[in-house]
């Protein structure tokens, strides 16, 4: 069974940084490619970032030179570095695993960027 435990968010001041992170078990990490999602309160959900089990990624424009999003095979994680962070940032982060079978989200978790 596939699971995600995300961990990382939090308050932090505009220009602050967090690191988010997805850990992944019950499947073979290394072939999965994985998205980050967020949704602001009254905004549609965002594609902010993927990474291919290549570890080529991709960036919204919102978050690009800002955001970065890595991943240890090793360990079965992505990693998600977020600097500079601005106020309009303030959202639910979610980590996405894509498999042939379907996407497995995780619970998400809060960052909140407010001085």
């Amino acid at each position: 069974q596939v699971h995600l435990v995300e961990s990382g968010g939090g308050l932090v001041q505009p220009g602050g940084s967090l690191r988010l992170s997805c850990r992944v078990s019950g499947t073979n990490f290394r072939l999965n490619a994985a998205n980050w999602y967020r949704q602001a309160p009254g905004k549609q959900r965002e594609l902010v970032a993927t990474i291919g089990s290549d570890s080529v990624t991709n960036y919204a424009d919102s978050v690009k030179g800002r955001f970065t999003i890595s991943r240890d095979n090793v360990w079965n994680t992505v990693f998600r570095q977020m600097n500079s962070l601005k106020p309009e940032d303030t959202a639910v982060y979610y980590c996405i695993l894509v498999t042939w079978r379907r996407d497995f989200w995780g619970r998400g978790t809060q960052v909140t960027v407010s001085s």
